[in-house]
């Protein structure tokens, strides 16, 4: 499976970005894809992530402001509003092939990632 991002950016506080994953070799029927991010100095942290049911579930920073979608096996999207300092951070897709969706698996394939800056 591979995994490219795009659609990271510089946005002002209270601003909006749309981060999409195309995930290649998607052959499985019960797997996750899911958004992490790390920012600088700090350890890498689940977004948020939806399984092959259609199941989602956030991190509680992002609740409210943040909605993660796919609109097939292949591709995934996060939807960012009311963006902050704190989202600052490089942010990666992840695709785990099999069930449960949690962030604390450590058998996710990973994408190369892509910034969000955040400015206030």
């Amino acid at each position: 499976v591979q995994l490219v991002e795009s659609g990271g950016g510089s946005v002002e506080s209270g601003g909006s970005l749309r981060l999409s994953c195309v995930v290649a070799g998607n052959t499985y029927n019960q797997y996750c894809v899911a958004w992490f991010r790390q920012a600088t100095g700090r350890p890498r942290e689940g977004v948020a992530i939806i399984g092959s049911d259609d199941v989602k579930r956030y991190d509680d920073s992002v609740k409210g402001r943040f909605t993660i979608s796919k609109d097939s096996a292949t591709r995934l999207y996060l939807e960012m509003n009311n963006l902050q300092s704190e989202d600052t951070a490089m942010y990666y897709c992840a695709f785990r092939a099999q069930w449960p969706c949690l962030f604390s698996y450590n058998d996710y394939f990973w994408g190369q990632g892509t910034q969000v800056t955040v400015s206030s």
